[in-house]
């Protein structure tokens, strides 16, 4: 398990301009990725690479992600 308890969470740029609270927190092998309406609910960790290839595809448009209303 991952330590994040010295994590230095952001909230990630695309989150702040939808309403929407992503934070991210770059730590030295892994990124962790959690809601920050609810950061007591946990955190996803995952390697560098795998959140770059991430991020890559999301720009390109694979993930066909539509906004939820509540």
């Amino acid at each position: 398990m991952t330590d994040l308890s010295h994590a230095v969470w952001r909230k990630a740029r695309r989150s702040q301009h939808n309403g929407g609270c992503v934070e991210v927190a770059n730590l030295d092998e892994v990124v962790a990725v959690r809601d920050g309406k609810r950061p007591e609910g946990g955190a996803h960790v995952v390697g560098r690479a795998e959140f770059a290839a991430f991020l890559a595809d999301a720009k390109t448009g694979r993930f066909d992600i539509e906004p939820t209303t509540r």
